[in-house]
């Protein structure tokens, strides 16, 4: 797979946003954002510019043979596992009842085979997409630090299933409620870290997370009064700050996160200095 990115013109941002997300058939959670230029709405209509943004995104290179083995490789690295046990990994599956089901489950069967690791994959459709849910003694490895080995496993799994088809199919793979119980601690985060910027009145910069984690944090905090959030850094490293702002309002759409009405980043706490450069990103 590839990194690729396409530039949108919209009305208001989140114009431009889902125009770009309409483009490319992926979600908002499945894309990282970057505001190029904010619209201007001009007097009377005069000068108005539209807003343009960056939307990237993870695509199939058309040019590209992945031998098979490749995955598996890839992903067994990423979890550092043990030893393989002497006996026979036990994998089991439920519920794949279409061609895109079967696919995922064959290929989750061999991925654990070859990985050593004794797991049970559970395959449901739903609306035309497939929850996968994994079960056995060894999930703490395949969840690994913060998730990253799960979302690894999702992503070659979403890639094997959607190579070739006609229509995408959305991959989602948990192991013993991870996603659930992620989400929920980052949104304890999110209002924990969001209370401290309007205690202290200054900016609160938490540590590098990936676009989906990134876009919890926003929505959990996109209605707080007083509090505005936005990310700086690139990929991996890219952190959302928590910003006190005495003029935010609740905001009424349905985006992200609400952003300065200045349109300047707000001044950084002690541990980073954002520039004005660096808040373009809105999710």
């Amino acid at each position: 797979m590839r990194e690729t990115s396409i530039e949108v013109a919209g009305r208001t941002e989140d114009d431009a946003i889902q125009t770009a997300l309409r483009k490319i058939g992926l979600d908002r959670d499945e894309v990282s954002v970057e505001i190029v230029e904010r619209a201007k709405a001009g007097f009377l209509g005069i000068g108005a510019t539209p807003a343009i943004v960056k939307v990237t995104y993870m695509t199939d290179a058309p040019e590209e043979i992945v031998p098979e083995p490749a995955p598996v490789k890839s992903v067994k690295k990423a979890v550092k596992s043990e030893k393989a046990p002497a006996a026979a990994p036990t994998v089991a599956a439920s519920g794949a009842n279409g061609p895109a089901a079967d696919r995922a489950q064959q290929f989750l069967e061999g991925l654990f085979v070859q990985m050593g690791t004794a797991a049970t994959v559970s395959v449901r459709e739903e609306g035309g997409n497939l929850r996968i849910e994994l079960e056995g003694s060894s999930m703490g490895q395949l969840i690994g630090r913060r998730g990253e080995t799960l979302d690894a496993i999702s992503h070659l799994t979403s890639y094997v299933v959607n190579r070739g088809a006609d229509k995408r199919t959305r991959i989602s793979v948990d192991a013993e409620n991870y996603r659930k119980k992620r989400e929920d601690a980052l949104i304890r985060l999110a209002h924990k870290t969001a209370e401290k910027a309007v205690r202290y009145k200054k900016n609160m910069g938490l540590e590098p997370m990936n676009s989906y984690e990134r876009h919890v944090i926003h929505t959990a905090l996109q209605n707080m009064e007083n509090v505005t959030t936005y990310s700086t850094g690139a990929e991996p490293n890219r952190r959302v700050f928590v910003a006190f702002n005495r003029t935010a309002k609740p905001s009424s759409g349905g985006g992200a996160s609400s952003v300065s009405s200045s349109g300047s980043s707000p001044s950084s706490d002690s541990n980073s200095s954002p520039s004005a450069s660096s808040h373009r990103e809105w999710a």
